[in-house]
């Protein structure tokens, strides 16, 4: 049975609290209307037709690239509530991140809501990040999940741009700004990067003759999740990080998870073994 650290559902509460905006995000009927990326047709029957076979595990994502957490409290509040109300009663196997409000970060809320039995935190790579949600996250011994966030479609690109490019761009920035500052501040945190970090682990070699970190000093707390590359990808983030800070992640219903290609142990290792280091799992279990 394995685990999957990123997916994405749209639960009726969710929708229903987007249909009632009427500026972006929001929802018209079942298309979602962003600023800056083409409309997208949401699936109602999604959940009805998603393989979870063999999973032990998915853990459903609020969609950062909506924006929600940097909107005004008021507004951003009523659909993280609706996200939460609708993530947590999926039933077996989806678990979920929490959400919260980055215009005003709330810590005393954010407690509340992650004992409601969430999984940890996300927030968009595109967040400063706030020290005093990051030290709940510490003392409940819970991770942060770094998620791309808001995105601008370049005029003229296709359709694919912001995907490939800005999402890419963010969790490239997002790794090293937490290397470089997080990490000093908080130094029991545990994070998982999607989307491989946006293979900013790949550009040691550069970062070292620039003047920054040393090569071969990997932090077993800095996780990557593997939606949306491939063997190639993987094999390279692993012979730079080794294989013990990689974890499963599809992004469904998007994607689909990645066959890592690296034989059955390391398969193992990125679906189970490594995913329940970063979740605490098997800490609790002990317990």
């Amino acid at each position: 049975m394995s685990i999957d650290v990123h997916q994405h559902v749209w639960t009726r509460p969710l929708v229903d609290a987007l249909r009632v905006r009427s500026s972006p995000p929001y929802v018209d009927g079942w298309t979602l209307i962003l600023d800056d990326e083409p409309p997208y047709e949401i699936d109602p029957q999604d959940l009805e037709h998603r393989d979870t076979t063999g999973l032990e595990l998915a853990l459903v994502s609020p969609s950062s690239p909506l924006g929600i957490e940097f909107l005004p409290p008021e507004e951003s509040w009523p659909v993280i509530d609706a996200y939460h109300d609708g993530a947590l009663v999926l039933g077996e196997p989806f678990g979920a991140w929490a959400s919260t409000c980055l215009s005003r970060p709330d810590p005393e809320r954010l407690a509340r809501d992650l004992g409601r039995g969430f999984a940890g935190l996300q927030i968009p790579a595109t967040a400063v990040p706030d020290d005093g949600l990051l030290e709940v996250l510490t003392d409940l011994d819970l991770p942060l999940f770094v998620h791309p966030g808001p995105a601008a479609k370049a005029p003229g690109t296709p359709p694919w741009w912001p995907a490939v490019v800005p999402y890419v761009q963010q969790m490239h920035a997002a790794w090293h700004y937490f290397h470089a500052v997080v990490r000093p501040r908080h130094p029991e945190l545990r994070v998982c990067f999607a989307l491989l970090a946006g293979l900013a682990p790949l550009h040691s070699e550069r970062l070292i003759a620039r003047g920054g970190g040393s090569r071969g000093l990997v932090d077993p707390d800095f996780f990557v999740e593997t939606s949306s590359y491939g063997p190639r990808a993987i094999d390279a983030i692993v012979r730079e990080l080794g294989i013990d800070v990689v974890v499963n992640g599809s992004d469904a219903p998007y994607a689909t998870a990645p066959e890592p290609g690296l034989g059955a142990a390391a398969g193992h290792a990125i679906r189970v073994v490594n995913p329940r280091r970063l979740l605490a799992r098997e800490r609790r279990c002990l317990d």
